[in-house]
């Protein structure tokens, strides 16, 4: 390990939470018309197996997670009441509108444009700083926490602080690019950079975006503060092996592993 990299001890008692994103089992379903594989039924098996939380990102398009998962998710959820319901999307297209509906305990803002293949880049800030902050207000109003998809830059953490905002959730595909190259040690030296300027401004720290069962374990050993991950598109690809308990659990040694 480089030792200009070492965890900060002040946040190795705090577990990173695992949130389980349920987009990918919705895109496959959705190929038929038989109602199968049930979003609702892999959301059950993942928080029996120990998860956390689940994820959905309905985009406006509903390729993936429709409206009525949204529903029957929040209704899933309240017979889970430790767990937390993270909605993500773009609050200036569909994601508002579930958010009021169902409250979850934490909607995550993501700039994506509407016919985006998958999320790519975090908020422009503080440019997009006019946009957001009323949605943030409105957010709290309604007792949502808020967590604004973010690239890991440093100085950018400020401007995410004044708007009100409570949490980051750092995109981490540059992460699982650069994971066993020549490129590993300097970008994630560029995460903890990152997580240490959030910290600092009294900020939680989500991440997500192509985090998996090789990547994880150093991320969270060396990123100081991380509460929680979002993990969808592999979890889901192992859990077509494993099954989603046995993939679920072995996540949760994967992020056990960091604080061994």
């Amino acid at each position: 390990m480089n030792p200009l990299m070492a965890p900060d001890p002040q946040h190795r008692d705090a577990r990173c939470a695992l949130s389980v994103n349920v987009n990918k089992v919705a895109l496959l379903r959705n190929t038929r018309h038989l109602g199968i594989p049930s979003v609702l039924r892999a959301a059950e098996l993942c928080l029996q197996a120990g998860a956390q939380g689940i994820t959905v990102h309905p985009r406006p398009d509903a390729r993936h997670i429709r409206a009525d998962d949204v529903r029957e998710l929040a209704a899933l959820l309240k017979a889970w009441p430790q767990a937390e319901y993270n909605i993500e999307g773009n609050p200036t297209q569909n994601l508002m509108d579930f958010i009021r509906e169902v409250r979850p305990q934490q909607a995550t803002f993501v700039p994506d444009a509407e016919d985006q293949f998958t999320s790519d880049h975090g908020w422009n800030l503080p440019a997009d700083g006019g946009r957001l902050r009323p949605l943030i207000e409105e957010c709290r109003q309604l007792g949502v926490r808020v967590s604004l998809f973010m690239d890991p830059l440093p100085a950018a953490m400020r401007h995410v602080a004044e708007l009100g905002a409570d949490r980051i959730e750092l995109y981490t595909e540059t992460w699982a690019s650069a994971f066993g190259t020549s490129r590993e040690d300097d970008v994630l030296a560029g995460f903890a950079a990152a997580a240490r300027a959030a910290l600092a401004e009294g900020l939680a720290i989500n991440a997500g975006h192509d985090l998996n069962r090789d990547n994880l374990t150093r991320f969270l050993r060396e990123v100081p503060g991380v509460a929680e991950v979002s993990i969808g598109h592999a979890l889901i690809a192992d859990a077509l092996e494993l099954g989603y308990a046995e993939t679920v659990r072995d996540y949760q040694r994967c992020i056990q592993r960091a604080y061994a």
